[in-house]
């Protein structure tokens, strides 16, 4: 028999090649999706095996030229996906946060944590989504029709997809900020003097501090209120500038009052800094232009699906790799760069014992390694169904922390050098964070030869680097959307152009409330608890949960060897069912048990009302599992066994007929004698 599904003249289905399941059209291909009844469940309800509304017997019964659904979309080449997945895990978390957290944490010491997580956490969650979406050649919330009672797993990956869609953006304007302005003879946050500098700026800490009597301190009095707009700004900075630093040897460093130049054009041309959330301020309307050219470039980058994204990301991917080659050999001919290499690598071994240095790797490993978003879901699911995704995911974590290895060399190179220009600890200048890319790199600028020159290489390789992690995050959003529409809705009988732009002008007038005075507040709000890592972790376990206890670790390795042609390790299931759960549970009790209340620089504590808008947002992704899960239970019909065996049935797309095992047909056919009912299931 053909492998595809054939209607008899009592217009039952059956199915050749068909495991134990559902059949769904794939894609949106058609307005309704055939199923078959297990046979002895009589439940009904919306997901699994559960009867639907009966075929309309107006419309045409489908015959065999009418059964196959158009065909997914794939990559032009498979390098088409390498280079997707490069460009969307490899960030700037890969640039500014990993270096910091090894120096750190122990110097090399933090590789064996690191490495450690890399391979009982990172690899099989990474290969879990890719290979899940390849499988089911579905977005980030279809995927999940592998088991239908949890797709609240795919709901939450698109709620947090959103989040950081919607604030990651900010990051990529204030790179293309900085970037506009070193096109100036005299970099702009090099000097005084400037309208948004205040009486306290210098350019010189040392000058200062061995001539004080010149400059009058302005400090805070005792009964001022710390969280004011002028204690705020005055007195504290990313630097701590609210005391004098002197060293043995005469230097100085931050002297008590004074305002780093880097800072004040940080502060108060940037950012116009208010005094809180509570102080939203007037809207930056320089801002406004670049957020309006960044969403524009990114929108061009996806608006075609993965024809235009797998052509993009050849540049946006491998561009930044040429910038920090340039950036390192220049930081290496540099003064101090060689003691900032040491200080990079040099191994404490007493750190191992320290519980919080496992944390931060485990913490580090789920952010770079982008897992939960649901994207990587996506970009899987545009492969050719026999891609090899077990050898790309092994390839793609070879490329993602080597890459975080390698830019600690080009960070540190630098961080030494400007430590040795002013005389200074390195870990006086450590920054991690907007606080490397916007503080303490742009002061080391400041003290190059040619300095606009190798602002605007670094700034420019920043923008770069974090556009190829937005539109692909952007392009998981949307293909997540596009799947889960109702074939008949008018949003579906949308172009897909249409659907993509809806989408980032939606996500840029949330941005705007980020580039007002209060603007860095609510960032660092979406940032701290939208895309945590307690929201991550919490997805990232519930995904190893249901694919190796609920669908089986068993019956899943048997799906990826059907793909790739041969077994995977058996060190991915063990993970999967044991290892990477029981670490996440790990890692997320340590962060609700050390939680602490959101500041800003130490000093601007957030308003209840302020944490309580934070959870509300960690919770709204956090909330999809269970609430899912509970409402289809209560919606379905039958006994709780009846209900969870119809939920927990997959339902499989068109592509699964072409190999599925044929033995499996007789549990999917109709009891002998029963009369034939076809079925339809919509694709939510």
């Amino acid at each position: 028999m053909s492998p595809e599904v054939e209607e008899n003249n009592k217009g039952e289905i059956s199915l050749s090649q068909l495991e134990g399941g559902n059949l769904s059209e794939e894609e949106s291909g058609g307005s309704a999706h055939p199923l078959v009844p297990v046979p002895g469940a009589g439940a009904g309800c919306g997901e699994g095996g559960g009867a639907g509304p009966p075929q309309n017997q107006d419309e045409p019964a489908a015959g065999p030229g009418t059964v196959s659904a158009p065909e997914r979309e794939t990559w032009t080449r498979q390098m088409d996906f390498i280079m997707s997945c490069v460009g969307f895990a490899v960030g700037l978390g890969n640039v500014w946060r990993f270096p910091y957290l090894c120096y750190k944490n122990g110097g090399g010491v933090f590789l064996i944590p690191y490495l450690l997580i890399v391979f009982i956490g990172g690899i099989p969650v990474f290969f879990l989504e890719i290979s899940l979406g390849q499988f089911m050649k579905q977005g980030g919330v279809s995927a999940w029709n592998i088991a239908p009672l949890f797709k609240g797993l795919g709901l939450a990956s698109m709620v947090i997809v959103f989040f950081c869609n919607t604030y990651y953006i900010m990051i990529l304007v204030w790179g293309l900020y900085y970037f506009f302005h070193s096109f100036t003879k005299t970099l702009p946050w090099a000097t005084c003097g400037h309208p948004w500098n205040t009486p306290n700026c210098t350019q010189d800490f040392r000058r200062s501090c061995h001539n004080r009597s010149a400059v009058q301190p302005v400090l805070p009095s005792p009964s001022a209120d710390p969280t004011t707009p002028s204690n705020l700004l005055s007195s504290t900075s990313l630097f701590n500038l609210s005391s004098a630093k002197l060293f043995p040897n005469g230097s100085c460093m931050e002297p008590e009052g004074m305002r780093s130049t880097v800072i004040e054009f940080w502060e108060h041309k940037v950012l116009h800094l208010s005094g809180g959330l509570h102080e939203p301020g007037d809207i930056n309307y320089e801002m406004v232009l670049c957020l309006m050219v960044t969403w524009v470039i990114v929108y061009f980058c996806m608006w075609k699906g993965v024809k235009s994204t797998g052509k993009v990301v050849y540049f946006t991917a491998l561009f930044p790799y040429v910038v920090l080659v340039i950036l390192l050999i220049h930081g290496v001919s540099l003064p101090g760069a060689l003691d900032g290499i040491v200080y990079y690598l040099k191994p404490d071994w007493s750190k191992l014992g320290e519980a919080q240095v496992w944390i931060d790797a485990g913490t580090q490993i789920f952010f770079s390694y982008a897992i939960g978003l649901g994207a990587l879901t996506a970009l899987g699911s545009y492969n050719r169904f026999h891609n090899n995704c077990y050898q790309d995911a092994f390839l793609l974590a070879i490329i993602n922390s080597g890459t975080s290895f390698f830019a600690g060399f080009v960070v540190f190179s630098v961080l030494g050098f400007m430590a040795a220009e002013q005389d200074v600890d390195i870990s006086k200048v450590a920054e991690s964070g907007p606080g490397l890319a916007f503080i303490a790199y742009p002061k080391a600028v400041t003290l190059m030869p040619w300095a606009p020159f190798w602002a605007a290489l670094f700034f420019f390789m920043l923008f770069i680097l974090g556009l190829d992690s937005q539109f692909v995050g952007v392009e998981g959003l949307i293909t997540g959307i596009i799947d889960m529409l109702p074939p008949k809705s008018v949003l579906a009988s949308l172009r897909r152009e249409v659907i993509a732009a809806i989408c980032c002008v939606i996500c840029f007038l949330i941005d705007m409330s980020m580039i007002t005075e209060g603007g860095m507040y609510v960032f660092q709000l979406f940032d701290y608890y939208s895309a945590s890592g307690i929201t991550l972790l919490w997805q990232a376990f519930w995904e190893c949960v249901v694919i190796a206890w609920v669908y089986g670790a068993d019956r899943f390795m048997d799906d990826v060897a059907r793909m790739i042609g041969y077994q995977p390790l058996p060190y991915m299931k063990w993970c999967w069912s044991y290892i990477t759960p029981l670490v996440c549970v790990g890692v997320f009790l340590f962060h609700v048990v050390n939680y602490k209340r959101l500041t800003y620089n130490t000093v601007y504590t957030y308003p209840l009302w302020g944490e309580a808008l934070g959870w509300g947002l960690a919770l709204s992704s956090m909330l999809c599992i269970p609430v899912t899960v509970i409402y289809k239970l209560l919606r379905c019909k039958g006994s709780l066994r009846e209900r969870w065996q119809h939920l927990t049935t997959p339902v499989w797309g068109r592509h699964h007929l072409e190999y599925l095992a044929p033995e499996s047909e007789a549990k999917l056919l109709p009891p002998a004698g029963a009369k034939g009912t076809l079925h339809f299931e919509s694709v939510i």
